[in-house]
């Protein structure tokens, strides 16, 4: 297949993503404190059907519903996240999100191996649904039911926190998945690589994001979200110029790398920040929906990605998301100007 038509398959996945924003509140409230547990093994059985397909079109609906049942629990999971940061007054998304890069830079380096042993992926798609399986007991989460208060029973829907905070995510996310599925071809194709040198690609980012994240976590705790979002904008459209004219995989690696350590703070602080500034009963919907926007992101990416590979070469696509990356820091300039949730106690509630 062509750059462009791979990029048009991965659709897929993302059409399935965000159906499920809208589908995810609904589900948590049926499901309560065992919606964890349903969303991991279903996402476990799904990823078991890609590595069956044997045609582009049976790819591509077979990713749809990967990112289903992916999109189900990401929205449920920060959901939880933000229950808790309310209920401790700690930041603690980014921690949430640093083990999901853990997960991810330890599959790709699996997966590194496996392509490298040239293992077929339906048994090692079926080896980490087993694994997935496993944490399911381990998942369950007791649901605090939050109804509106005296302040916040009248409160309009907020649109505009969710709109930028949902942009900002957008930003972060499409980075992110631009590097996901087209850091390997980068280093295989432009710079020469071999298949593990190429798996290398996004283990890079798997493993600097989970770094960034951890730290994301400390520095939260010292500096405003706002802040944090605008250095780490510009730290990682380093990274994305760096691996963009790389001259052999060592560099692109350090560029990866840089990348991966300024995108990864950008996407949780955005959900952290729309879950501070909407009333208490409505942050479920508000994050699911902050989601919906977020992970459109996997529409734009893939197809935006083969497009501008076609024309003009994987180099100048990767310059391309440094540019992406810089908006972020407008947007959050704007999110500085909204108001937060008032605490109960502390006056009436602002009207977003």
């Amino acid at each position: 297949m062509s750059d462009a038509m791979f990029g048009t398959l991965l659709l897929g996945s993302a059409t399935g993503l965000v159906s499920s924003m809208w589908l995810a509140p609904i589900m948590d409230r049926w499901l309560g404190a065992r919606a964890l547990q349903v969303g991991v093994a279903f996402l476990a059985a799904a990823w078991l059907v890609p590595g069956f397909m044997s045609t582009p079109l049976a790819f591509a609906a077979s990713l749809a519903l990967v990112g289903l049942a992916s999109g189900l629990l990401d929205v449920i999971m920060n959901a939880r996240v933000s229950m808790l940061e309310t209920t401790h007054e700690t930041p603690l998304m980014n921690a949430n999100h640093a083990m999901f890069s853990v997960a991810y830079g330890a599959a790709a380096l699996v997966v590194a191996f496996t392509r490298e042993a040239g293992l077929p992926p339906a048994p090692v798609f079926a080896g980490f649904a087993v694994l997935s399986c496993l944490i399911v007991s381990f998942v369950w989460m007791e649901v605090t039911d939050v109804a509106p208060d005296a302040d916040s029973v009248n409160a309009r829907y907020p649109l505009w926190p969710i709109v930028i905070c949902g942009a900002v995510v957008l930003v972060a996310f499409m980075s992110e998945a631009t590097v996901e599925a087209w850091s390997a071809l980068h280093l295989e194709r432009t710079l020469h690589g071999g298949a593990a040198e190429g798996a290398l690609g996004p283990v890079m980012l798997g493993l600097t994001m989970a770094i960034g994240r951890f730290s994301g976590q400390a520095v939260a705790a010292r500096w405003s979200e706002i802040t944090v979002v605008i250095v780490a904008a510009i730290i990682s459209a380093c990274g994305a110029v760096i691996a963009a004219f790389a001259p052999v995989p060592l560099v692109a690696y350090v560029g990866f790398g840089i990348l991966g350590l300024g995108v990864s703070v950008i996407g949780p602080m955005g959900l952290a920040l729309v879950g501070q500034l909407v009333a208490p009963h409505l942050r479920t919907e508000a994050i699911g929906r902050t989601a919906v926007i977020g992970f459109s992101g996997f529409f734009f990416a893939p197809v935006l990605m083969g497009v501008v590979s076609d024309a003009f070469g994987l180099r100048m696509a990767f310059a391309g998301v440094a540019l992406l990356l810089l908006t972020a820091i407008p947007l959050a300039l704007i999110i500085a100007k909204l108001p937060k949730w008032h605490k109960k106690g502390a006056g009436k509630a602002p009207t977003p």
